[in-house]
């Protein structure tokens, strides 16, 4: 027997394979090798796909996963530190995309509600393409990072309520005002369920399963619980993406939840995938090809207004005007949760077909156009604040710098960045009674530790007018101390230029930024990667009873020689001592020979020393007597005489 579901799924990940490796060399982004193999694979296309439904059926299991693992990736903590970007940015992008959409439509002559349903339609972005996006950068800790990653969660948990809610625009009677009533108990039910559920049912649950440490079993019980509570919320009449994203919200308040996501995010790669896909099957090309020019013309719109919008909300937040066109430009895209309520309402009648397919074809346009802005953000804002009349209070943000009055002092230091290594080197700086300010983006920091007394100011460092109101033409040194790669370089070729002499320290977190950046002008780079490697063959080297002052000078070759060691793989010889098991009780030290020498010379024995071995080269040398000639560069190995039982 043929199966047609099997075969289906066979030709359209093969395809995608061969597009995705075309475009892997010719460097296209791989949503848009998803949305071409669908097209190829549609009936709009080379009509490979018999049964499309069932692959549609397939892709609402990647929606379900995607609403799922946002709902275990949710946690109080983490959204305590960007609720302000969630709640204010988030509230204000989608608000005001939506009434600025809506009464566009209106003037051209739409329905009330068809206005209300575009204008919710254009406002939700995509969560996975951005999260990419940022984690392929490493920008997810950066300020933009935070912020655009604020403004969608929001936009998860509200694109819930709109689908929700989509039965009233579409004026059904059996989902009208009259079932008020049951929607509002329902809202309290699920409430209730959510927290019984997340404080004492599945908390149960999981700790009686992981009990028998088997993966296979925790792993069906999550799925159990993801599909179980999205099948309830779908035979209650609600949508299945609440369902889904209700389940993550429950395991995501136990212990439990850094392993489910685990083991739940190859299978929303997998069904994600298969959903782009699926988005791709749906597009017909004849009807793109059609209105071409409309389209065209309806994407860049979109892309120019939610760029805008997005900033305007970026800069209510008070951040720089930089900032505000990186959030602005990574938020510019209508997002898979579009189609999701595109297709709600096209179930509903509030859209027609031909306005779904516009819908459609303007989505995949500005997604698939969303990769490319990645490499050109930064450009482009440098050339929009060259381009505009900007002051100086919307191209360094709402929060104001040091005045006049209280100029930081000369010979100082500049610390930008408030993390962890910011905060360690104010530390430092201050025990040592070292002059020094701090610049950071994040407004809420930088208010908070005003505060405590610390002489932090709002800023971005990128920009010459805020170095220049910190003085840095008297500074001594700045620590670079961000998790912003491009930032990181562009505060770098700044400063610089600005004052040649500054001592320019960059904390890095990855290998391929540290010659970029020593070519801009930074006087050392320290790359994480690197630190830690030295730091656990410092203890290693420990371990084998090599004497501290080799330790160290090992250490400081490695640095002095900008990690050549480590990114050019050179061979480095290091002379270790094997000592016997037995003598791992002992306090055993060491010491470097330097000129030839008798043992019986050193007297041992009147300090209490026992000699015990001796590393030359590649050898351990254990029998030793008073007339053992001792070498240059001999590792004496001995212990103290009183720990010997």
């Amino acid at each position: 027997m043929e199966l047609l579901l099997l075969k289906d799924v066979v030709i359209i990940l093969g395809l995608s394979v061969a597009v995705l490796l075309l475009f892997s060399r010719i460097k296209i982004p791989s949503i848009l090798a998803f949305f071409v193999s669908g097209v190829l694979a549609g009936p709009h296309g080379l009509g490979l796909i018999s049964s499309v439904s069932q692959v549609e059926l397939i892709a609402e299991l990647g929606v379900i996963f995607l609403l799922f693992t946002i709902g275990l990736d949710f946690s109080m903590d983490k959204f305590s530190q960007i609720k302000r970007y969630a709640l204010v940015g988030g509230s204000l992008q989608v608000g005001l995309t939506t009434l600025t959409v809506t009464m566009i439509s209106l003037a051209l002559g739409f329905p009330i509600s068809e206005s209300i349903f575009m204008g919710l339609l254009v406002s939700f972005s995509s969560t996975a393409i951005v999260l990419r996006i940022l984690q392929d950068k490493k920008q997810l800790d950066s300020v933009h990072g935070r912020t655009a990653l604020g403004i969608l969660i929001f936009q998860d948990l509200a694109v819930v309520v709109v689908i929700l809610l989509t039965p009233l625009l579409a004026g059904s009677p059996s989902n009208g005002l009259g079932d008020w009533p049951l929607l509002i108990g329902l809202g309290v039910g699920l409430v209730a369920f959510t927290i019984i559920s997340s404080r004492w049912l599945v908390p149960w649950l999981l700790h009686y399963i992981a009990y028998f440490k088997r993966r296979d079993l925790f792993l069906l019980t999550i799925i159990v619980i993801c599909f179980g509570i999205t099948w309830i919320t779908t035979a209650l009449g609600l949508s299945p993406a609440l369902g889904a994203f209700l389940a993550g919200l429950i395991i995501s308040n136990t212990e439990y939840s850094y392993q489910a996501l685990g083991n739940v995010l190859p299978f929303q790669d997998i069904f994600m995938s298969i959903f782009f896909i699926s988005i791709g099957m749906l597009l017909n090309v004849g009807f793109l090809l059609e209105n071409l020019f409309l389209i065209l013309l309806l994407t860049l719109a979109v892309i120019l207004l939610k760029s805008i919008i997005a900033g305007i909300a970026t800069a209510l937040l008070g951040l720089s005007f930089r900032v505000m066109v990186l959030v602005g430009l990574m938020l510019s895209q209508i997002g898979e949760f579009s189609f999701i309520l595109a297709a709600e309402g096209q179930l509903f009648g509030i859209i027609t077909e031909p306005f779904f397919q516009m819908i459609l074809s303007v989505s995949i346009l500005t997604m698939s156009l969303t990769p490319f802005f990645k490499d050109r953000a930064h450009q482009i804002s440098g050339s929009l604040e060259k381009m505009l009349p900007l002051s100086d209070r919307i191209r360094r943000g709402a929060y104001p710098l040091p005045t006049p009055q209280d100029t930081p002092p000369e010979d100082h230091l500049i610390i930008v960045g408030f993390g962890v290594n910011g905060k360690n080197m104010a530390r430092a700086a201050s025990k040592a009674q070292i002059p020094y300010v701090v610049l950071e983006l994040n407004p809420q920091i930088v208010r908070n530790e005003k505060k405590h007394g610390q002489p932090i100011y709002y800023g971005d460092a990128a920009q010459a007018t805020v170095l220049e109101q910190l003085n840095i033409h008297e500074a001594r040194i700045m620590v670079v101390a961000i998790s912003d790669p491009v930032g990181s370089r562009k505060i770098v070729d700044i400063a610089k230029k600005i004052n040649p002499n500054v001592y320019i320290i960059v904390r890095t977190r990855y290998i391929y930024e540290i010659d970029e950046l020593y070519s801009l002008g930074a006087d050392e780079v320290i790359p994480e990667e690197f630190e830690t490697s030295v730091e656990i063959f410092s203890r290693v080297m420990k371990q084998y009873q090599l004497p501290p002052d080799k330790i160290n000078q090992f250490i400081h070759e490695i640095r002095s020689d900008g990690y050549g060691m480590f990114r050019t793989l050179t061979n480095w010889e290091i002379n270790t001592c094997s000592i016997n098991d037995a003598l791992t009780d002992l306090q055993v030290s060491s010491y470097t020979i330097e000129e030839d020498k008798l043992l019986k010379e050193l007297h041992l024995e009147s300090q209490g020393l026992t000699p015990i071995a001796v590393a030359r080269g590649k050898q351990t040398l254990r029998n030793l007597d008073d007339n053992f000639l001792l070498e240059p560069d001999d590792v004496l190995i001995y212990t103290h005489q009183a720990e010997v039982e």
